[in-house]
């Protein structure tokens, strides 16, 4: 339903002889991050027989987690550490070398790499590479890093890392895996989050975990640790755990919009409840932007937490207006020419006995085109409706995302094109109220736990892009 793709999410586990399950659950609990392909890369239990280093098994391709990977695909498979991918493309065409982890055999042995986010300045670093010789077999700026750690001329894969990952810019949250440890890395902006847990395996022994988001922890039964730093290399190997700062120095500038839209509601992100952001930003929507009206309904499921914070503040009651089936809209479904006019009838159903004869609010995580928000303000107003009040929990959006998520173009964002006016005409609603940036910002900062600053990019509503954008 939304103009804003979710980028990807990463996992990895080491030291769990039940890793591909592991990784299997973990992607599992992260689909909503990406649904057009997903892959693992796992750490044999043998060693190869002409370099002695023990080798990876990958296992990847288009759809989502479960018809991917399955579990009789992976439940076989016996390795200790692996490395885990979702994809929704943001850079390179869908092509299968572009399904990640990507793999190869470099000089230090097999590596395999997964990554969240996009590097800005790819293109450049890429002609500069293939001047060098280097030979790309996809489109993906994740093959960029592959290249840089071939280039390195080190057996060390952390120190392959530190020489390589200087050389590039914008959005990366990282796993490497090698044949004898596991490393994860953020960029120096901090721009899309990694996370680090532990769990206890069948055997009573402590396995590492790695996720974008924590969600992915409460499903396999392991505790959040802490994050991990903008600008850190961690990594764990026989020899335990280890972490190295880059001598790079950038303000940390955390993507907001995990907060407003890409996390799952249940994870904590950045130090923060993403659920009790959202439903603090319903709290000063309804604040800021009050009206009168009968009933509060979400958009589903993402406008629910904002919704209820809406309704908490407002006093006015909170209701399901709108239901969502959730087996349509998938990456395997394609509607015919005929059927596209249905597209939002097959995903969402308003219900005349809750929003006949009301004055309603309908409350939106984002409005980016507003294609989808007339579809459903008119599907209301079909149902009975008296008046639909529309309220957005974020401020207006202007600008394209370049760090990690496929958005649309600036001339195709509706509020660059109209004024707040001419988008509520264009809508069809009775009324339209945005977010403001700075009760955007009280929201987040409302339950935060480490830190009291605000430190997020919040470019694709100021236009203030804290790297420079390189044009290719």
């Amino acid at each position: 339903m939304k103009d804003w793709n979710e980028e990807c999410a990463v996992f990895g586990v080491w030291g769990d002889p039940e890793a591909a399950r592991m990784c299997f659950l973990g992607l599992y609990a992260q689909q909503h991050r990406g649904q057009e392909a997903a892959g693992v890369a796992l750490l044999s239990e043998k060693p190869d027989s002409r370099s002695g280093k023990l080798d990876h098994k990958v296992i990847k391709g288009e759809g989502l987690v479960a018809d991917v990977l399955g579990r009789l695909r992976v439940e076989t498979e016996e390795a200790s550490a692996g490395i885990g991918h979702v994809r929704y493309s943001t850079s390179g065409k869908k092509s299968s070398y572009n399904i990640q982890p990507i793999a190869a055999k470099l000089y230090n042995g097999p590596v395999s790499i997964a990554h969240n986010g996009h590097l800005t300045n790819a293109h450049i670093v890429k002609d500069q590479l293939k001047e060098k010789g280097a030979i790309y077999q996809g489109t993906s700026d994740t093959e960029t890093i592959l290249h840089l750690i071939a280039q390195s001329r080190t057996d060390d894969l952390v120190e392959s890392l530190k020489l390589a990952m200087p050389q590039v810019e914008g959005a990366y949250s990282l796993l490497v895996l090698g044949h004898n440890k596991m490393a994860a890395m953020r960029d120096p902006w901090g721009f899309r989050p990694l996370s680090l847990g532990v769990r206890e395996t069948q055997d009573g022994k402590k396995a590492w975990v790695l996720a974008s988001e924590t969600c992915a922890f409460d499903l396999i039964g392991a505790q959040f640790v802490r994050d991990i730093e903008p600008g850190e290399i961690w990594w764990v190997d026989e020899n335990g755990t280890h972490s190295a700062k880059l001598d790079l120095k950038r303000p940390t500038k955390q993507c907001v919009f995990e907060h407003v839209y890409f996390s799952r509601p249940d994870s904590i992100v950045f130090g923060q409840s993403v659920y009790l952001a959202r439903q603090a930003m319903g709290i000063e929507l309804a604040k800021e932007k009050p009206v009168e009206a009968d009933v509060v309904i979400p958009v589903p499921d993402s406008g629910v937490p904002a919704a209820l914070g809406y309704s908490k503040e407002s006093g006015i009651p909170f209701d399901f207006g709108v239901i969502r089936n959730h087996y349509v809209g998938r990456t395997f479904i394609q509607p015919s020419d005929q059927l596209r006019q249905f597209s939002v009838k097959m995903k969402l159903n308003p219900q005349a006995a809750v929003l006949k004869g009301k004055r309603v609010i309908i409350i939106d995580d984002s409005l980016v085109r507003g294609t989808t928000s007339r579809q459903i303000i008119r599907l209301v107003k079909q149902a009975g409706a008296k008046e639909v009040h529309f309220r957005v929990a974020s401020p207006p959006t202007t600008g394209p995302c370049y760090y990690g998520v496929d958005t649309p173009k600036k001339e195709d964002l509706i509020a660059c094109q109209m004024s707040e006016d001419e988008i509520c005409k264009a809508i069809e609603a009775d009324s339209l109220a945005y977010l403001s940036l700075e009760s955007l910002k009280t929201s987040v900062l409302k339950n935060q736990t480490h830190s009291k600053e605000y430190s997020y990019c919040q470019a694709c509503f100021d236009g203030k892009y804290p790297t420079e954008i390189f044009e290719h």
